[in-house]
């Protein structure tokens, strides 16, 4: 059971392209968009489960991975408490949703009704605008 001393632990990719961040659904929650990613397996470090868990949901491989660091938020469909940590990569392919993901998006998250999960709404995005790395509204 997840609590707050022990929160649901995961791994996740930013990748950009042309101002544009890659997020995923999963098709339990068709409308809800999140980083891809998942849960590492026992004794797998964080960039190992990134690396398998980009594999599994979209055919992809990380190129040049970098730790951004760790983003504290509730989990979007399990509702608890939830560290992510996060690296920015590239990808060597183009991405295409399998295993429990139903659709991907390329986002600069001002795309009006776009569900996104905590996490990314409130950290990931504003790191990211602040950065200069994802467009901004009159880029739509």
């Amino acid at each position: 059971m997840t609590c707050p001393d022990h929160p649901l632990v995961v791994v996740a990719a930013v990748i950009v392209q042309r101002e544009r961040l890659l997020v995923v659904s999963k098709q339990a929650a068709p409308d809800v968009f999140y980083l891809p990613g998942g849960k590492p397996e026992p004794g797998e470090q964080p960039l190992e489960a990134l690396t398998r868990e980009l594999a599994e949901e979209l055919g992809v491989s990380p190129l040049e991975p970098r730790l951004l660091g760790d983003v504290e938020a509730p989990a979007a469909l399990e509702g608890v408490p939830m560290r992510m940590t996060v690296f920015h990569a590239r990808i060597d392919r183009t991405p295409q949703p399998a295993a429990e993901l139903a659709r991907l998006k390329w986002i600069t998250g001002h795309e009006p009704g776009l569900h996104l999960a905590p996490a990314v709404r409130h950290h990931v995005l504003p790191a990211l605008r602040h950065r200069g790395l994802i467009g901004t509204p009159e880029a739509n």
